[in-house]
């Protein structure tokens, strides 16, 4: 089963200008982030799709392949699935470009469960919340998932809410209590992503900011696998530093 990996890259984030081409020792992020999918075993092509010409030289400026899409997509779901509306892949990964420290085994543990199973009609990743700071907070989104492993919600709330211990305790036992963030890498049936678009707005989603739940309120299994690799998010010119860092660092290791 053919699996294509999509990494949209868009020139005009409002927080960080031009950030899939800010250098990171000396290499744009998109060339950090298409090199790390690529070696992914169960990926067979990695694409980027922009909506830049700037971004579009770049990437065959290093050899990858991009393809260009319209500018007034209102989500990077929507972007993906106008490449996928070309490809004959049967499994699409919607891969973020602004995580240049991806590991390569994070892309292999999202699109395992969906080669195994074919019930399965979309899969994402989970990893351990370790600080009680990122269970209270609203920028890291929470995923509560079932015995079978499918999604049951998500939220930017702290979810599941341990009713009995207070704040003290609950840091003492995180460990021991399992509880997760959500890493925004996504596998799609090309036939699930196809139609994603087309669906309306639903309320959960709109009221918590969060499209996967539109997924959830139709209906969708959405299988969470879990992962001990953890993720370096690009936001902002300070994150880009940090990363820079981390890089190096594990250069030098």
């Amino acid at each position: 089963m053919k699996a294509t990996a999509i990494i949209p890259a868009r020139y005009g984030s409002t927080r960080f200008l031009g950030k899939p081409l800010a250098l990171i020792n000396g290499t744009p992020m998109i060339q950090h982030v298409c090199q790390r999918v690529a070696k992914a075993e169960m990926v067979d092509q990695v694409i980027v799709a922009t909506d830049d010409v700037r971004i579009v030289a770049a990437v065959e400026g290093f050899g990858g392949q991009v393809m260009l899409t319209e500018t007034d997509h209102p989500t990077g779901t929507d972007r993906l699935a106008e490449v996928a509306a070309n490809l004959d892949s049967e499994l699409i990964v919607n891969v973020q470009g602004d995580e240049p420290l991806i590991d390569p085994r994070m892309v292999d543990q999202a699109i395992a469960p969906l080669l195994k199973d074919g019930r399965i009609l979309m899969g994402t990743l989970a990893g351990k919340i370790d600080r009680l700071e990122d269970f209270y907070s609203s920028d890291v989104v929470k995923v509560v998932k079932g015995q079978d492993g499918m999604a049951l919600y998500f939220s930017r709330a702290p979810i599941p809410c341990p009713r009995d211990l207070n704040s003290g305790q609950l840091a003492d036992e995180l460990p021991r209590l399992g509880l997760l963030r959500h890493i925004g890498l996504y596998v799609y049936r090309r036939e699930l992503l196809l139609d994603y678009p087309s669906w309306p707005k639903t309320p959960l989603e709109s009221l918590e900011n969060l499209e996967q739940l539109r997924a959830l309120e139709r209906g969708i299994r959405l299988y969470v696998a879990e992962t001990e690799f953890s993720c370096h998010g690009v936001d902002t010119p300070a994150d880009l530093e940090r990363v820079s860092s981390l890089m190096s660092a594990e250069i030098n290791n």
